[in-house]
């Protein structure tokens, strides 16, 4: 078996939406939360290489594209770019659900709705990302190599902190960020927020 990390390539975003889908279940495979497969990937990745694709990282187990590191160098920047160029667009494929849709769709159709805004108390960490990685490329140092890699490239574009958000039920990525140098910033009931200076 062989694994690598190169940069993204466009042909790569259909991976990426199977990529976030197959690790949404704090982790696990999500396949079975969400009725429509694009619609966690639509939020959560694909937005980010479209933006900034020299932020985004793949790793391949045999070729075949089993991670992802991603983000933004400006989290205030990002979420203007999104609401004129990505979340606008969306909301006219996925219609606001009735108010006692409680589904996983449901709630992610919400938040497209509600577009992206950085969490204040999170301001001085500019930048933020998003990590996944399949089975066949876990427990095997390659989240830290790509962590590695990515607070590399924003030294070099001059940013001063990052972030990102995890849920307080993935107990594993819980663990990796304090291992892989991120500190405690918030926490809110379901999610914390980690940050790191640069």
């Amino acid at each position: 078996m062989s694994i690598a990390i190169r940069p993204y390539h466009p042909s790569d975003l259909y991976s990426l939406y199977q990529i976030c889908l197959k690790t949404a279940d704090s982790g696990q495979d999500g396949s079975h939360l969400y009725r429509d497969p694009e619609l966690i990937g639509a939020i959560f990745a694909a937005p980010y290489a479209v933006a900034e694709p020299d932020l985004c990282l793949i790793v391949t187990v045999d070729e075949v594209p089993s991670g992802y590191i991603l983000g933004t160098r400006d989290s205030a920047a990002f979420g203007a770019w999104a609401e004129l160029n990505w979340f606008s667009h969306l909301r006219r494929r996925y219609p606001l659900p009735a108010e006692g849709d409680d589904s996983f769709d449901a709630a992610a159709i919400r938040s497209i709705h509600e577009g992206y805004s950085p969490e204040p108390q999170l301001a001085s960490y500019p930048a933020h990302l998003h990590i996944d990685l399949l089975p066949a490329a876990q427990g095997q140092g390659w989240g830290r190599r790509l962590i590695e890699q990515f607070l590399a490239r924003l030294r070099e574009l001059g940013v001063r902190g990052v972030h990102l958000g995890v849920g307080k039920a993935n107990s594993g990525a819980v663990q990796f960020y304090s291992r892989v140098g991120f500190q405690r910033v918030l926490e809110a009931d379901t999610w914390i927020g980690y940050g790191r200076f640069l």
